[in-house]
């Protein structure tokens, strides 16, 4: 059976309610539901009906209601994630985001980097961009991982905090992702090689003990 136009439109807002307020979708969340050009119109019609809100080209969110505020900005992490599966690729938090999200930085960058080995990328919501930047493989360790977030929080602080890194993430990353670190500790720069693989004995420390 042809599925109609407002079926379309249901389907959509159904997974967009499961997902929760605040999911961030592109059109290809929904192309196991209609058509390329059915899902664009679907979309089209929910954002005109206020169900949905349109953020950039090809990019909309259920969003997070504040009874003052009113719909909020979705959060970056969510935004770069969807991004990263329209395309297929990773999506790796870089950069002063990477610091503050260990907590080595209480400042909230108005621009949260990712790295990823898709297409590059740039989102405005209001105050804050999400900035997609495309890398070569050399500069994604552990794409989307905490252990890839410690790498590059280490790249933006320098050899200078790399002690501080070391600390946080002895307490924050699991026995299995301080052995990620070490196993692709030959990758990074060789400045910071001493440290992961430092973080990654912690863990051997840890299970010897």
């Amino acid at each position: 059976m042809k599925m109609t136009a407002t079926s379309v439109s249901d389907r959509i807002m159904r997974r967009a309610r499961a997902t929760g307020r605040g999911g961030v979708f592109t059109p290809t969340d929904f192309l196991d539901v209609a058509t390329r050009a059915a899902v664009d119109q679907a979309l089209s019609r929910l954002v005109k009906s206020g169900k949905l809100r349109r953020l950039a080209r090809g990019l909309y969110d259920y969003p997070k209601v504040h009874p003052k505020l009113g719909a909020l900005s979705p959060a970056p992490d969510d935004v770069a994630r969807a991004l990263a599966r329209e395309t297929g690729s990773q999506a790796q938090i870089a950069g002063a985001h990477a610091a503050n999200a260990l907590g080595l930085s209480m400042q909230v960058p108005a621009k949260s980097l990712y790295l990823t080995d898709g297409p590059s990328r740039r989102i405005v919501l209001g105050k804050r961009v999400v900035d997609m930047r495309h890398a070569s493989p050399k500069h994604l360790i552990a794409p989307g991982s905490p252990a890839g977030t410690v790498v590059q929080a280490l790249r933006h602080v320098g050899p200078m905090r790399a002690a501080d890194v070391a600390q946080v993430a002895n307490h924050r990353l699991s026995a299995s992702d301080k052995r990620v670190l070490a196993s692709n500790a030959v990758q990074a720069p060789a400045w910071m090689r001493p440290t992961l693989i430092s973080i990654g004995s912690s863990a051997s420390d840890a299970a010897n003990g």
